[in-house]
C-alpha cells in the first residue's frame, strides 16, 4: 500500500466501547451534575444499552427534599448525555432519570434525635 492510500473502513477495525462503561461514565456525570449524593444516600448508578453508537440510558438518583426535583433531574440528563457524547462519541437521545429515594432533613432530624 502506497503513502496516500486510503484503508477501507472494514480493514482499519473498530472501536466498541461496554456498555458497563458507558453506565459508569453516565453515573460519574449524574453525581457532578447533583455535585454528590445526600447525606445517607447512595450515588446515583446508571444502566446502558448502546445500538451502534447510540446510548440509551437510565439514571437512579436518590436526592435531598425539599428540592426542586425538577431542576435537578433536567441537570442530570443535560450533563449525563453531554459526558457520554464527549467521552464515548455516542449519541443519547433520552436519559431516564428515576427518583428512587428522598432524603428529608426532617427524617433525619426523627432518626437520629436532632439534624446533623
Amino acid at each position: 500500500m502506497g503513502r496516500g492510500e486510503r484503508v477501507a473502513a472494514g480493514e482499519r477495525g473498530a472501536t466498541t466501547i461496554a456498555d458497563r462503561v458507558v453506565a459508569k461514565i453516565a453515573a460519574r456525570a449524574a453525581w457532578e451534575a447533583l455535585d454528590g449524593a445526600p447525606e445517607g444516600g447512595a450515588p446515583p448508578h446508571a444502566t446502558v444499552t448502546v445500538h451502534r453508537d447510540i446510548a440509551h440510558v437510565r439514571v437512579g438518583v436518590e436526592l435531598d427534599y425539599p428540592s426542586d426535583i425538577g431542576t435537578q433531574c433536567g441537570e442530570v440528563r443535560r450533563q449525563v448525555a453531554q459526558r457520554v457524547r464527549a467521552l464515548a462519541g455516542m449519541e443519547v437521545p433520552e436519559v431516564l432519570v428515576q427518583v428512587e429515594r428522598l432524603h428529608s432533613v426532617h427524617s433525619r432530624v426523627k432518626a437520629g434525635g436532632r439534624a446533623q
